[in-house]
């Protein structure tokens, strides 16, 4: 928390928990957004002017920090640095990590290792599961209680709808979310890549999306008998929109999310055998693309996620069928999701902010995500109109790969303020 006191004048401010879109002047002070103050009181004065939008700092749902276990992969150091200079001020930790956190005392190491090391704010999340294995259930109530802000297996889907069932009914006692990677193993097994043309065509093994439609109508209908609140983590098919849709035309409380990923390409990317394009669900048709970027616009799907999962380059440099699924995105997410929401699908400034900042905190809960005096000065500042080329070599993160590498975007954040403190700043 910084305890200086920081004026910040802006020609556009977006805050879309208050439908705020207007210029004006925020003031900062104990790390809080305050009411406003003398200018000469002020430590610092920042001005953007009309080219940048000034927001509330932006929420990834779904990043990988893989401590403890894998950190030749990632640290919470670095992956918060990454995410600091993608413009957000706060992530959702996976439990993913070796091993998973699915014991209070290994959520309690997290949380110690994050207030060490963390350069923006980290929420952890615990598992289902023991062990991520889908047998038996973890200590839900007692991982809550510990601080974590949702639950989940990660990239393994819980198989056992008997054991959903059982979850959601202890989870709902908590109202904590289940955050479900919605994929049946048997329908997917073996697959390395959406079942279609080009699976067909490159001889490789198709995923069908009919493996994640039958799990998210699983979620939804589980979600209609407990009343417990499930949350598709990576909805990717024209399919999974239509069975969310009639979910939340029936009132259930089940949400959807989608990757930047899977807004801008599409499985013909996978032609030239690029391991890099492999990641979990897979890349489905441009035809699904097209469904996902109305359903984002339309508020089937609630929010975006970066879906962050680093690896090193020698990993992925193996034969496609052993390379494993996954790409950094913290760096790329706001970039990517700005060309094509925005600039391609012509979604208003407004609607496009509230994705990363108020609806994502809204359902975790979090006091975040809004420029409202008291709230914490958590601020990112876009340059919606930067066009800049993705240069991997350049992230903070460890992981020195992407699937947008060479590809021009179109926004970049330019500065990110976590607690009234500048964490990362263009220096363009």
């Amino acid at each position: 928390m910084s305890h200086k006191k920081r004026i910040i004048k802006a020609d556009r401010i977006l805050d879309p928990a208050s439908r705020r879109d207007e210029s004006g002047v925020l003031y900062i002070s104990g790390g809080k957004l305050v009411a406003p103050f003398e200018e000469a009181q002020a430590d610092e004065v920042l001005e953007f002017g009309k080219d940048c939008w000034v927001c509330p700092g932006l929420i990834d749902s779904m990043a990988m920090l893989c401590e403890p276990g894998m950190s030749a992969r990632e640290t919470i150091e670095t992956g918060t640095q990454a995410a600091a200079a993608g413009g957000f001020t706060s992530l959702i930790n996976m439990p993913g990590n070796q091993p998973p956190t699915d014991e209070v005392h290994r959520l309690i190491w997290i949380q110690q290792r994050i207030a060490e090391k963390a350069l923006v704010n980290v929420f952890p999340t615990a598992t289902i599961s023991k062990g991520m294995e889908g047998e038996l259930l973890a200590p839900i109530g007692s991982l809550h209680r510990a601080g974590a802000v949702a639950l989940t297996d990660h990239s393994r889907c819980l198989q056992n709808n008997e054991l959903m069932r059982r979850a959601l009914e202890y989870a709902s006692m908590f109202d904590v979310p289940i955050l479900d990677h919605c994929r049946d193993a048997s329908l997917s097994a073996g697959g390395v890549m959406n079942e279609g043309y080009w699976s067909t065509i490159l001889g490789l093994r198709g995923w069908p999306s009919i493996a994640e439609e039958a799990m998210v109508s699983r979620n939804a209908l589980l979600a209609e008998l407990t009343g417990a609140r499930v949350h598709c983590l990576q909805v990717t098919s024209k399919g999974s929109i239509r069975i969310i849709r009639e979910a939340k035309e029936r009132g259930v409380p089940v949400t959807a999310g989608t990757t930047v990923n899977h807004l801008m390409l599409d499985d013909e990317n996978l032609k030239g055998y690029d391991s890099i394009f492999k990641v979990s669900p897979p890349l489905r048709s441009w035809a699904d693309v097209e469904v996902l970027r109305k359903a984002v616009q339309e508020g089937v799907v609630d929010f975006i996620v970066s879906d962050h999962t680093p690896y090193r380059e020698f990993e992925k440099e193996v034969e496609f069928d052993d390379a494993p699924f996954g790409a950094p995105g913290l760096e790329t997410a706001l970039g990517g999701s700005l060309t094509a929401l925005v600039h391609e699908a012509g979604m208003q400034p407004l609607d496009f902010v509230s994705l990363w900042t108020n609806q994502p905190a809204a359902y975790f809960k979090l006091d975040r995500g809004t420029l409202s005096e008291g709230a914490p000065a958590d601020i990112t500042v876009i340059d919606p109109e930067m066009s800049w080329e993705v240069d991997p070599e350049a992230f903070c993160s460890k992981s020195k790969i992407s699937p947008f590498a060479g590809r021009a975007l179109k926004g970049k954040a330019i500065c990110t303020i976590v607690g009234g403190e500048t964490v990362w700043q263009d220096e363009k």
